[in-house]
């Protein structure tokens, strides 16, 4: 998964997850976007998205599209 975010929260957003236990990995694809590259495991998804769900609060996030899933 793709997210974007601005890029001075993006260790603000490490900081968080690494809180949950690593509930996932990250990536930056891009830092001057702030474009992250999530990894996370399927039998974890929805505490993973509750995560994101609960950080939205704090920071704007934006879902992007995958790039290897053609349109």
């Amino acid at each position: 998964m793709y997210i974007q975010i601005a890029p001075a929260d993006i260790a603000f957003f490490r900081f968080f997850l690494e809180a949950m236990d690593n509930l996932a990995l990250f990536t930056v694809a891009d830092r001057f976007k702030g474009v992250l590259m999530l990894r996370y495991s399927a039998h974890q998804e929805r505490e993973f998205f509750e995560f994101l769900d609960g950080l939205k609060e704090e920071i704007e996030i934006k879902i992007l599209p995958n790039p290897s899933i053609p349109a």
